[in-house]
């Protein structure tokens, strides 16, 4: 695996553009029942965001791809689920993955709206909680609300780390790199590494709430 994806990142330095869709996919794939468990969406995005320091991909560009990849991939999933209904749930593919789905059904039925903002960031529950949201009735609105948010702390949470550890190699090498990065883009990281300590702390606390009231 690691040297297909070191193969796909030398390509993708040659071809900008098959870049920025390589992210699309491997965001909307991710968000796919079942072939979400199996694509490192997760790992590519990472893989490919450290072509952001030298040049070869554009920080904005690669954070848009990531995001509606994967705003289309778990909408999309959501869709099927609230058009087919729960039957959804009990035919192939998912069938296959009864403990799975067993899974984001009680992670749903725990967390309600959170679950799909949570969701987000947990694979492998991750591709599944898009379609048992809409399998078990959740609004649309809702849905395309939450989830979007979720994206867009998602994205960055999954490009910036990769960002920020090639500018600081860069930086402490002597190699080269895109001169407005590495210095400035500490402060979006900060930001959101704020805001997702924030929710953390809240959901933990939320969490312990929960578990106090069911005792």
């Amino acid at each position: 695996m690691s040297s297909w994806i070191e193969s796909l990142t030398h390509f993708v330095a040659a071809h900008a553009w098959l870049g920025y869709l390589t992210l699309f996919l491997a965001a909307l794939l991710e968000a796919v029942p079942v072939v979400g468990s199996v694509i490192p969406g997760s790992t590519i995005i990472l893989a490919l965001s450290a072509l952001v320091p030298s040049g070869e991909l554009d920080l904005a560009w690669v954070l848009l791809s990531a995001a509606v990849g994967a705003v289309l991939g778990d909408g999309t999933a959501f869709w099927v689920g609230h058009v087919q209904q729960r039957r959804i749930l009990e035919i192939w593919p998912l069938s296959k993955y009864p403990r799975v789905v067993a899974q984001s059904e009680a992670f749903f039925h725990r967390y309600g709206t959170l679950a799909v903002f949570f969701g987000r960031f947990v694979p492998p529950i991750r591709a599944f909680v898009p379609v048992t949201a809409g399998a078990l009735g959740m609004k649309p609105l809702k849905f395309y609300t939450v989830n979007i948010l979720a994206v867009f702390l998602w994205a960055p949470a999954h490009v910036l780390p990769g960002v920020l550890a090639v500018s600081a190699l860069h930086q402490y090498s002597g190699t080269p790199h895109h001169s407005g990065y590495g210095k400035h883009i500490w402060i979006p990281a900060v930001i959101l590494v704020a805001a997702l300590a924030g929710l953390a702390t809240w959901w933990w606390h939320r969490r312990k709430r929960l578990a106090a009231q069911a005792a």
